[in-house]
Formats: C-alpha cells, structure tokens, sequence
C-alpha cells in the first residue's frame, strides 16, 4: 500500500476531529448552560494553550526525531480527554477538560502538515492532493455531527469522538515516519525575523483580519441556535463552508498569482466584510447557513495567498519560524482576542451587534490590504 492512502486517511479523520471540536464545542458549551461570556472564555483560553502547546510539542517531536510517536501520543490522549469533554456538563469540569483537548489536539495539525508536506514530496504529488482530504473530512463531519447531536443528543459527541480519535490511532500506525529537521522557534530568531517593516505589517495586516474570522469560527453555531435552528443546521453551515474549500485549495496552482497576493488578500477581507456584515441581518437560520458558501472566497483565499506571500518576502532560512509565526497568529493570538472580546460582546450587545463589528473590522482590513498593496504589491 502506498504512504499517501493511510496519510489521506489520517487526514480525514483528524479535520473530522476538528470539525467536532472546533465548532461544535461552543454550541455544546452553550447547551450545557454556559453564556457567550463564559464560552469566550474557555476558548479565548484554549487559545494561550495553544500558543505554548504547539512550539512544545514541535521541541519534543525536534528532539525526539520523530513525528509518527509524537502523534500516537497526542492522538491516545485526545481521545480519552475528548471523551470526558462532551460527557461532561460542570463548568469547571468543562474549563479544565476543554485545556487538555487544545493541549493535546491543536498541536497535531502542524504536525500533520509537517507529514503530508514530506511523503508529498517525497512520492513526487502535490500537497494539495493530500490536504484535501483533511477539507473533506471537516466538511463531512461537521455535517454528521450536527445531527447526530440533534437526533442522540449532545453527549453522543463523546463517543463519536473517541471513536475516531481510535481509528485514526491505528491508522497512523500504517505511516512512515518522517524525521523533523526544522530549527525550533527561539526569542533571538523572533527578534531578526520581526525585524523587517514590510513583515511586521504583513503580520499586522494578518491579525486584523483573523480575528474577526475567528469570532465567527466561535459565535455562529451559537447565533444560529439563538435564532431558532438545530444542531443539525449548524453541521449544514459548516458542511457547507468546508465544502467549498476543497476546489479552492486544490487549485490554489490555477488562480494564486505571483506578485499578486496582497491584492487577492485584500479581495478575501472584502469578502468577509461582505459575509459578516449580510450575517448580521439575516433573521432566517437556513440563509444564514446557506450563506456560508462564501468560505469558498474568504479563508482558503486569504490563508492560501498569505502563505504564498510569506514565503516570498523571508529568507529561505527563516521560513520555518515564519510559517509557526503566521500560524500562531491566526489559529492562536488572533484566538484569544476574539474569544474573549466577542463573547463579552455578545453577552452584553447581542449577536448582531457581533456580526456588524466584525464586519466593520473586515472592512478594515481591507482597507489596510489595499494600502499594502500599493506600497509592496507591485514588487515581483
């Protein structure tokens, strides 16, 4: 068998473990009783969890020389403490459950990447060919899971959850290992690589507009919910954004232009300006989810073109921290702002409220890209 059908399994399951957590855990959190505010404050935390989780267990698979063991760990331990998260109903049992699921979960996607950039090249295929699979694990699962919520139950996650964090522990058994050769990110390599004007607003351009995408990866299950639809209506949204990634990302080669990526960044802040802002006056649940389509012109173009673009204007030796940086600003700084402030927002505002701020900050970034754009876009 080849190494890229297990790693193409391995993909699926885990963004199918992902799609069950990541926006499903707030909808969950809220079924239990918790409010916006209380939500945004397990997930704002488990985004400083994961800003220290993924660099230690980088070190650990660094020095360790190996990524394979490093993941069959993670994989065994997130599935246990995933079990006990969605059979739990006590907020501090939640609060300290949901800490061990980031520690052990999150840091497994750079991990995974690390993996199928390796065995990609190694079997001369695209990445894109194997990332897939993780788009269409997401979207099939978040599907599933929002109804097996509505139809179970909410505590039926836990076995669900377990259960696939079990198959994906055999399946990783199957996989060559691949051993890490990076440099692990430290203060002093920070300090050079922060150094760069054009960089350090790259960054900043980044962080305006993840945080708004990243309230809306927590708050929209919630909002749904608050407007009258189903957990099984929230799996749809999410199918359906997930859904739309897959075409995007796989031909990522056809529409990202060299030179052009500042540019095409600014038209995805368009697009999410556009998505938050229609959001926020959206009364029926099935347009809000019918909506979602409009992932397809939101994050995989602004993540896509942000890579591209990082990788063009760093040296080649500080493309490794580079790409930790870029990731821990979007999936982990960007995180924790918009976990806490959207569900004090919410809590005190409402959801609308929510959505036009978002929108507002979209706009913003748009705004900044386009301003980017004229200074360093031209540049080839």
């Amino acid at each position: 068998m080849k190494p890229t059908t297990p790693l193409r399994t391995f993909n699926f399951l885990y963004f199918a473990l992902l799609a069950m957590f990541i926006p499903f855990l707030p909808v969950y959190l809220d079924q239990q009783g918790l409010n916006p505010a209380q939500i945004g404050l397990i997930v704002g935390s488990g985004g400083i969890i994961t800003i220290i989780a993924q660099p230690l267990w980088g070190m650990i698979s660094d020095r360790t020389k190996t990524i394979r063991k490093v993941l069959l760990l993670l994989l065994l331990c997130s599935s246990v403490v995933g079990y006990m998260l969605f059979a739990s109903t006590g907020y501090s049992e939640l609060i300290l459950l949901a800490m061990f699921v980031y520690f052990f979960l999150m840091p497994i996607d750079p991990l995974t990447e690390s993996l199928n950039f390796r065995i990609s090249e190694s079997a001369g295929i695209s990445y894109g060919s194997i990332r897939t699979y993780g788009a269409l694990g997401y979207g099939v699962m978040a599907l599933c899971s929002g109804y097996i919520m509505s139809y179970l139950g909410p505590h039926s996650l836990a076995y669900l959850f377990m259960g696939i964090g079990l198959v994906s522990f055999i399946v990783i058994l199957a996989i060559p290992d691949a051993p890490v050769s990076g440099k692990p990110v430290t203060l002093s390599s920070l300090k050079n690589f922060l150094r760069n004007k054009e960089t350090l607003l790259f960054l900043i351009l980044v962080f305006i507009c993840s945080v708004p995408a990243r309230m809306n990866d927590t708050f929209l299950g919630v909002y749904i919910t608050e407007l009258g639809g189903g957990t099984e209506l929230v799996g749809q949204a999410w199918f359906i954004a997930a859904g739309s990634e897959i075409a995007v990302f796989a031909l990522s080669f056809w529409w990202l232009r060299q030179g052009k990526e500042l540019l095409t960044i600014s038209i995805a802040a368009a697009f999410y300006f556009l998505r938050f802002f229609i959001s926020a006056w959206i009364t029926d649940t099935h347009m809000l989810a019918y909506l979602q389509i409009l992932q397809l012109l939101t994050f995989p173009v602004f993540y896509t073109a942000a890579i591209q673009y990082l990788y063009r204007i760093v040296p080649e030796e500080w493309r490794a921290t580079g790409q930790t940086v870029l990731a821990l600003l979007f999936f982990g700084v960007s995180g924790i702002i918009a976990s806490y402030a959207g569900g004090a927002i919410y809590e005190v505002f409402g959801g609308q409220t929510l959505f036009l701020s978002i929108s507002v900050m979209s706009f913003i970034g748009m705004l900044f890209g386009l301003v980017l754009t004229r200074k360093y876009g031209r540049r080839s």
